[in-house]
């Protein structure tokens, strides 16, 4: 079992010594585990400042190996918090430090964090996402130094409707741009903590995905307290095998490892 998207007290987010994230790993029978701390430059709510001092960061995650590297795997990553402007500035941060993974995510649009539900506002619930699914669909092209692009339909989470448009095919156009490139998406169990009965993303996106060739897909429970890390994380191989999956995929150095499910 592996656990490929987790946070610690490293995230703005989260209070959780990694030691107790790794330690609620090994006693789920997690073999392998990636710390993705959140970093999120231009985070429109000034209470909170998703950065991560990555030299600190960098000598825990050693000695955490140190520590437990008998017992469970741990990996290196990180959690870019996509924006059309903030290219730039994460390209030199990957000039000046590695990762094993590395998640592109959405958390805000149009300059709203989606936690807030101020996107929502003073629009319809299709300009919403419309904007969400445009705006994830320029950063994937925009910026190709990440691994997978994690909890794809995020959006949902925070507000939905079945009769909304559910933009398939700007979905599809981002299928486009990161297949060729090798790069893959992630099945995100979080919408359970979040009342949601389902993972990020829904099944008929991750057919899409399958279908139009992607193979590169990682579990993950993004958990930020002990007791989620590994939560349906064996539920989600078995939803990849309906889907058509035969592997399951880590990180290391970048570079793919792939696991039959």
């Amino acid at each position: 079992m592996f656990d490929n998207h987790m946070h610690s007290n490293f995230s703005a987010d989260c209070d959780a010594p990694m030691e107790d994230m790794i330690e609620a790993g090994i006693k789920r029978g997690v073999k392998e585990l990636s710390f993705t701390e959140h970093i999120d430059y231009d985070y429109p709510d000034p209470t909170i400042h998703f950065d991560v001092n990555l030299n600190q960061y960098e000598q825990k995650i050693r000695e955490m190996q140190q520590t437990y590297g008998k017992q469970i795997t741990i990996q290196k990553g990180i959690e870019l918090g996509f924006q059309p402007h903030l290219t730039e500035r994460y390209q030199q941060l990957l000039q000046d430090h590695s990762f094993d993974f590395i998640i592109g995510s959405m958390h805000t649009t149009d300059h709203k964090d989606l936690h807030s539900g101020r996107l929502f506002e003073g629009q319809s619930l299709n300009d919403a996402y419309e904007k969400y699914y445009t705006e994830l669909y320029e950063c994937a092209k925009a910026f190709d130094q990440f691994s997978i692009l994690g909890h794809i339909d995020l959006v949902t989470r925070y507000k939905y409707e079945p009769s909304v448009y559910h933009f398939h095919d700007v979905i599809e156009e981002v299928f486009k741009v990161i297949i060729p490139r090798g790069q893959g998406i992630e099945i995100n169990t979080s919408g359970y903590k979040y009342g949601m009965d389902r993972v990020h993303p829904t099944r008929d996106i991750l057919q899409l995905y399958y279908d139009m060739g992607g193979e590169i897909i990682t579990v993950g429970s993004d958990a930020h307290k002990p007791e989620r890390v590994g939560d349906h994380i064996e539920s989600s191989y078995e939803l990849l095998r309906d889907v058509g999956f035969n592997y399951v995929a880590t990180f290391e150095q970048q570079k793919p490892q792939f696991h039959k499910l």
